[in-house]
């Protein structure tokens, strides 16, 4: 169930990247724990408590002001694809999904967990990799690879941090990684952050303390 779930969110994440502003699609995306929260009382029992919502809600803010999407801030001429919308949203629901069925997972090791996602999802994306496919350049394999680990990391550590936290604040803490993103652009790219983007960072940075430093008031079933 992890990893289809885990499928059909990725799915819908690089179908919403390719057919709506980048923005836009991030936004979509970042509604995820949004649903986390939501879904944690009926699926896993945890109650969310009012400083989890409130600093869920403020790291939503702060994307808002980092990726500044022209349906809020305007812009020229931007039309947004409808049906992108709707699978961007697809996307983030099926996201929220996976972290509540890896939360149910956590009595499993988080190797275990991390390695049955490819090794489901590389067969049944497999046959329709094959006709399209185009041989990467020996940079392009090392840039490759080089996600490849990190994504693999990532992953593990996500779902360690499913295992010992409620679902709700291990997934709210994920908004910080719009941080990471200005940062590192900012030391490899030069890429000078606005001061909407300082605003938004400084949003997503006091709602993700908030989360972290909240008592949870969990109920197992």
């Amino acid at each position: 169930m992890r990893g289809l779930i885990g499928l059909g969110g990725l799915q819908c994440y690089f179908y919403a990247v390719t057919v709506l502003p980048l923005a836009e699609a991030t936004v979509i995306h970042f509604t995820n724990p949004l649903f986390v929260a939501m879904a944690a009382p009926f699926f896993l029992g945890e109650r969310v408590g009012p400083r989890e919502l409130g600093g869920v809600a403020l790291g939503m803010i702060g994307v808002l002001f980092v990726t500044q999407p022209s349906f809020l801030f305007g812009g020229e001429g931007v039309s947004l694809s409808p049906f992108g919308v709707l699978v961007g949203f697809f996307g983030a629901l099926f996201g929220a999904a996976a972290s509540i069925v890896v939360r149910k997972l956590r009595t499993e090791h988080p190797l275990v967990v991390v390695f049955h996602f490819p090794l489901l999802v590389v067969p049944l994306t497999l046959p329709f990799v094959v006709p399209v496919w185009i041989w990467p350049t020996p940079r392009e394999w090392l840039l490759l690879l080089g996600v490849g680990l990190v994504t693999q990391l990532g992953q593990l550590k996500m779902t360690e941090g499913l295992r010992t936290e409620p679902a709700a604040r291990a997934s709210a803490i994920s908004y910080v990684q719009i941080v990471f993103s200005f940062a590192l652009g900012f030391v490899l790219f030069g890429e000078a952050p606005t001061p909407m983007t300082w605003i938004g960072a400084a949003l997503i940075t006091g709602g993700t303390l908030i989360v972290a430093s909240a008592q949870p008031a969990v109920s197992e079933v």
